[in-house]
């Protein structure tokens, strides 16, 4: 199963995440293709909305998103929720949230 986070298009931020059949998102020749899934969430939700694939194992970009998780475009990875509490600050390099 391939998963997909919607984003906030203003902020980037995830909306929420949905299962997509790997019916929908693998081709003819077995391949697993992103626009496929997001072609899917569109029509089921929308061609103003707003979608990226996000990886359950985090294979790939960094994190499995989570509601409240940012998008990096720049970066193309998933950057948690800040913890809770105050003191901390998003390093600008790892992206990783850090006690100031």
């Amino acid at each position: 199963m391939a998963h997909f986070a919607e984003l906030d298009p203003t902020t980037n931020i995830v909306k929420r995440v949905i299962v997509v059949s790997n019916d929908v998102t693998y081709d003819d020749n077995n391949i697993e293709r992103e626009d496929r899934g997001i072609a899917l969430c569109k029509q089921l939700y929308g061609n103003h909305t707003e979608w990226v694939q996000t990886s359950y194992s985090g294979s790939f970009r960094r994190y499995f998103a989570g509601t409240g998780f940012t998008y990096n475009r720049e970066a193309d990875v998933f950057i948690t929720s800040c913890p809770p509490g105050v003191g901390w600050s998003l390093d600008p390099t790892t992206l990783e949230w850090v006690r100031s």
